[in-house]
Parts: C-alpha cells; sequence; structure tokens
C-alpha cells in the first residue's frame, strides 16, 4: 500500500521531517514565502494531511479540494484562527496544534521587546552602525527604567503567566485583564490607564479583533509601552500609527502585525519609536524542533485514526470507535 500523501506548506525542523518521512509520501513547498491560495488548493488535492502554518487558510475549499480521503491537519502553532474548525468538525477532521511548548521562549521574546523598546536598543545600534555615534553625552537616547514600573498584561493565560514571571524578577509591578474570563484581574481600561508597560497576550477571537484601537490607546500613559507578542489584528495598526506619531504613547513593540508582513513602504516602519521584528515569539532552536515534533505527532495520529495528542475539535471522537493508543 502507498504511504498517505501529506502536504506540508513550508519547510520544517528536521525532527518533525524525520517521523513524517519514514511512513508518509511528504511534499513540502518550497522557499520562506507561504503558497498562494490556488497552490494550497492544487497540491492539497489527494492528500491524507496537511501540516499547516497560521498563514494558511484552511477553511470549506480546502476540505474540497482534498477529497474524502483527507483525515488530519495540524498547524504549526499554538493558535488556530486561520482554520475554520466548525467546518472540519462537521467533516469529522481533527484538528491538532502545539500548545505549551512555545509559552517559555515566547514570554523570553515579549520581555526582550520590552527591554528593548523601553532603553531604545535598537535606535542606538542604528546609530552606532550609522557612524553617529561620535561621544557619550548626558542626555543621548534617555530611555526608560524597566525595574520597579508596572506592568499591565491583557490575557493571563499560559504566555502571560510567563511573563508576569519574568516581571517579577525586575521588581516590577504586575496587574492584567484577561477578557477570556479565566482570572480574576482588573478591568482593561484600569489596566491600560495605570501600566507602564502593556503587554498582550490574548488569542485572536471576534471579541479582542481590534481591541486596541484608539480609545485604548487614548487610556494610556504618554509615557507608556505596547508590547504585541499575540495576533496583529488584536491592534488597530492605523489607530497605533496615529498614537505613536501624536504622542499618544511613547513606543510601541510588535512581533506581530496587520497586515503580517507589512510592506516596506508602511509608515510603522519608520517611525523611531516603533520597534517591529518578524513573528519570532518561539523562534528558538529548541522550541521549533520541539513544534515540529507536535505537529507530526498530530498528523501520524489522525492517519492511523487515534486521537490526536493535541486537539482542538475533540467532538470529532464522539461516538466513535478509535484504534487504542
Amino acid at each position: 500500500m502507498a504511504n498517505p500523501k501529506v502536504f506540508v506548506t513550508r519547510a520544517i525542523p528536521e525532527g518533525g521531517m524525520r517521523l513524517l518521512e519514514a511512513v508518509c509520501a511528504v511534499e513540502v513547498w518550497p522557499g520562506e514565502a507561504p503558497p498562494p491560495r490556488e497552490a494550497l488548493l492544487e497540491r492539497v488535492q489527494g492528500a491524507a494531511g496537511l501540516l499547516c502554518m497560521v498563514t494558511d487558510r484552511v477553511d470549506a475549499a480546502l476540505f474540497d479540494a482534498a477529497g474524502p480521503g483527507f483525515k488530519v491537519v495540524s498547524n504549526l502553532a499554538v493558535g488556530f484562527n486561520n482554520i475554520d474548525v466548525t467546518e472540519a468538525t462537521q467533516r469529522g477532521v481533527p484538528i491538532g496544534n502545539t500548545p505549551g511548548v512555545l509559552t517559555e521562549t515566547t514570554a523570553d521574546l515579549a520581555f526582550g521587546l520590552l527591554v528593548a523598546a523601553a532603553r531604545r536598543l535598537v535606535e542606538g545600534a542604528d546609530m552606532a552602525r550609522a557612524g553617529a555615534w561620535t561621544a557619550w553625552g548626558p542626555t543621548l537616547l534617555l530611555g526608560r527604567d524597566v525595574h520597579g514600573a508596572t506592568l499591565g498584561i491583557v490575557g493571563m493565560g499560559r504566555i502571560g503567566e510567563a511573563m508576569a514571571r519574568r516581571a517579577r524578577g525586575f521588581d516590577m509591578k504586575v496587574i492584567f485583564s484577561d477578557p477570556a474570563g479565566k482570572a480574576a484581574g482588573c478591568g482593561l481600561d484600569e489596566v491600560l490607564a495605570e501600566a507602564d508597560f502593556v503587554s498582550l497576550h490574548v488569542p485572536l477571537t471576534q471579541a479582542t479583533r481590534g481591541l486596541v484601537g484608539d480609545r485604548a490607546l487614548s487610556l494610556m500613559k504618554p509615557t507608556a509601552v505596547l508590547v504585541n507578542t499575540a495576533r496583529g489584528e488584536v491592534v488597530d495598526t492605523d489607530a497605533l500609527v496615529r498614537a505613536l506619531s501624536s504622542g499618544t504613547i511613547a513606543a510601541a513593540a510588535l512581533d506581530v502585525t496587520d497586515p503580517e508582513p507589512l510592506p516596506p513602504s508602511h509608515p510603522l516602519l519608520f517611525l523611531p519609536n516603533c520597534l517591529v521584528v518578524p513573528h519570532l515569539g518561539s523562534a528558538s532552536l529548541a522550541t521549533r524542533d520541539r513544534m515540529s515534533v507536535m505537529a507530526a505527532q498530530n498528523i501520524l495520529a489522525g492517519l492511523r485514526g487515534e486521537r490526536l495528542p493535541n486537539c482542538v475539535n475533540p467532538q470529532v471522537y464522539e461516538g466513535k470507535a478509535l484504534v487504542p493508543r
């Protein structure tokens, strides 16, 4: 019997690839850019599984293109807002993700962005590289203290909690708001108004899309710094440009943007008080390799008819006889 076809929408680290290639006919989209929509629908035809990224839209059209032998989707991410989970569940297709493994790594990046924005590290590096640093000066690139400041966390899930642990090491006061209501905290308005640094850690939902817009930004201190390592769409990009340009807030540090990536001419990239990095939250060697293994394990379990190790729609298993693990 031929090995089942699995389409992988971008090259993944070796750990996951080895698992897939041992038992599957694996096709990998070449290059760093995601496959165009037409190519994705073409390549998924006849596939039994899809290992995808958050940039790949998985919906009814994709399920139709894949055909009746399509068994499993695995997202190389914790979030899965790129997938129509309701449609997948109705079709009996389990959806996997990679939770937990990237918590600490993403929190490292978020806190690093906070410090970099507060102390204007990128501006300083650019100055040194351009030869514009001529002497030490008592007023050169004055930033903001992180130690002793107030950190406001919006979204107290795993990454939010990890961010709070890092903040306490800097003697920061930590306050939080949890729009999902899973943890008791302050109201969002109170967090925005009191915090010196606001760090976003909410999933992208209908309720959180555009959560930080003109009104939210106007509540923040003019000395405050916004950090976003959640999803770009949580922040109204145009509102952020206005806030940074007018001095409504002092600075922003973004690992995610809307759109993503930003076009080279986008105004955020030219504002000295805005630090943008290319979605590096989980980008450590160890974490990305573990994510690839988890994503591959989801695929392999789905192909065998077993329950996925990390499944976001366990309803697909209700009333079904599964192969014992």
